[in-house]
């Protein structure tokens, strides 16, 4: 510490450079794996020391294997090929992290994050053309204050396992042409693929339902389309007529209603629809809103089966925007039902889920409900 706040690339001050240690990725918590590779960087000199101390020393408090391990790792961490895909990743990982935290909300602004998506892909692509020079300079620039030996970019470049004298190349191609705009493009393919322009199409047009904004969003010919491109098996072409009919009077009648303001998700006009009971008269619309929360919350599945009648909400609520909150559901099925707990019944099991998935709504219980809630129950010994 006091080495980085001499060559001020910490800033000294009250409070500050109180955590001291590299950042561990979490496997559920993409934009981690950015705010890990940056804290590496930013604490290289300190790392290397570290590893290279244990490497060297012996005694009882070291294994063997835990200073090959070093070793390893100081030797990976001096070369050229470590330092260069180390500041690809940043610039990379740099550009994705904030698409990352987007579609990591449980509350998804469908809009935005297609936005997001858009940009993020032109960002891609001006990185792979117009990047280049950038990160070239602050690889060497990083290497040469570390003591790092850098290649020289116009001479050949030297793979003593795959080399062939047909396939010679210059240093400056092969780190461009062969890792840089190699994981470029693959990073842009991947986003292609998982967003592709029709999906994204899907994404827009589910917003029609949003009841965010006093309804804002909601537009007849938007709903149609979602119906008959994207549905055309759940909705005959009369079904589909008479849809757009509904809308009419849903577009009059629901965002003026005071029993529907202030509406936050689809699931909840779905709920409140139901509730109301204007889930018969706009029994389509009902119908179509569905594809949302089957994955993005699961404990509403109690609430949505007792009412039967909804089609196109239903359908938007099974919509699978958030693959988060599902990879969280199923790490924290793994926590809760463990080797020890493998009898658990799946009544149990759904509400321990339920708890631990859902901490904000568990905080707002207190002892005394939870205590008052099961002594309603016929009990053999009631509580005191």
């Amino acid at each position: 510490m006091e080495h980085l706040i001499e060559l001020c690339e910490l800033e000294a001050g009250r409070g500050a450079n109180q955590i001291g240690t590299l950042q561990r990725p979490c496997d559920t918590r993409w934009s981690s794996h950015y705010a890990s590779v940056c804290s590496l960087i930013k604490r290289y000199g300190p790392t290397f020391l570290v590893l290279k101390r244990i490497a060297t020393t012996s005694g009882s408090g070291s294994s063997p294997s835990a200073r090959a391990k070093a070793a390893g790792s100081v030797r990976l961490m001096m070369s050229f090929d470590f330092i260069f895909i180390l500041h690809v990743m940043k610039e990379l990982m740099g550009i994705i992290d904030m698409l990352c935290r987007k579609l990591q909300q449980k509350s998804q602004d469908i809009v935005n994050a297609t936005d997001d998506v858009s940009t993020t892909k032109k960002l891609i692509q001006r990185l792979r053309d117009d990047g280049w020079s950038k990160l070239i300079t602050d690889v060497m620039s990083f290497c040469q204050k570390h003591g790092i030996t850098a290649p020289n970019m116009t001479e050949y470049y030297v793979d003593f396992i795959r080399s062939r004298a047909e396939d010679e190349c210059t240093a400056e191609h092969h780190y461009r042409y062969d890792i840089f705009t190699v994981v470029v493009d693959q990073q842009a393919h991947e986003l292609n693929c998982r967003f592709s322009e029709q999906a994204i199409e899907l994404l827009i047009l589910c917003n029609a339902l949003d009841p965010r904004d006093s309804f804002s969003s909601l537009k007849i010919d938007d709903v149609c389309s979602l119906a008959s491109k994207y549905y055309s098996d759940d909705f005959s072409e009369q079904e589909i007529n008479n849809l757009r009919c509904q809308l009419q009077h849903y577009e009059l009648d629901v965002p003026t209603n005071p029993r529907f303001q202030n509406l936050t998700s689809v699931s909840d006009l779905c709920h409140q629809l139901a509730k109301t009971g204007k889930s018969v008269d706009y029994n389509l619309i009902d119908r179509s809103c569905n594809i949302f929360t089957l994955l993005l919350v699961p404990f509403i599945l109690t609430v949505i089966t007792d009412y039967l009648s909804c089609r196109l909400i239903r359908l938007v609520l099974t919509l699978p925007v958030s693959t988060a909150t599902t990879e969280r559901a199923f790490l924290a099925m793994k926590l809760v039902k463990t080797r020890l707990r493998n009898k658990m019944e799946d009544g149990f099991l759904r509400d321990c889920l339920l708890i631990y998935i859902e901490k904000e709504i568990a905080v707002g219980f207190s002892t005394d409900e939870i205590i008052d809630e099961f002594n309603t129950e016929t009990r053999r010994v009631p509580f005191d």
